[in-house]
């Protein structure tokens, strides 16, 4: 058995249809049908396609605001992407530089931390040595 990537990550929103405008104009994502099991039991959920991925909103309360938990979302263009979201009224949350990575945070309506992250060299994957 063996894991070969994150095959989708959910956040909590208070405001489904607010959301889900965000993620689809914003972030420019395509919103995929559900599962047909999931209206009938009452699940109250959106589902996005990212690359091969996928990124689920599920309508909630217990998001906790200000929470350091968050998704990275890999752009082809870190600086269009700041110049994007300060266009779209987002403010731009800069933080710690990674080696060859541009990157920074922005907050969706509901308060999930993303990050948007533009690998320009690829990182070098060092696996941490568990001898001492």
């Amino acid at each position: 058995m063996q894991f070969s990537q994150i095959q989708h990550c959910s956040v909590v929103v208070q405001d489904l249809e607010r959301a889900a405008g965000f993620y689809r104009e914003v972030l420019g994502l395509t919103e995929i049908e559900i599962p047909s099991t999931f209206k009938p039991a009452g699940l109250k959920v959106r589902w996005f396609r990212l690359g091969a991925q996928q990124i689920h909103i599920l309508q909630g309360a217990e998001n906790p605001r200000g929470t350091q938990h968050h998704m990275a979302l890999q752009v082809d263009d870190a600086h269009a992407a700041r110049a994007w979201m300060k266009a779209k009224g987002f403010s731009i949350e800069e933080t710690i530089l990674i080696p060859g990575a541009d990157r920074f945070f922005v907050r969706d309506p509901d308060d999930n931390l993303i990050e948007i992250i533009e690998w320009q060299e690829a990182y070098p994957n060092i696996p941490v040595s568990t001898h001492h």
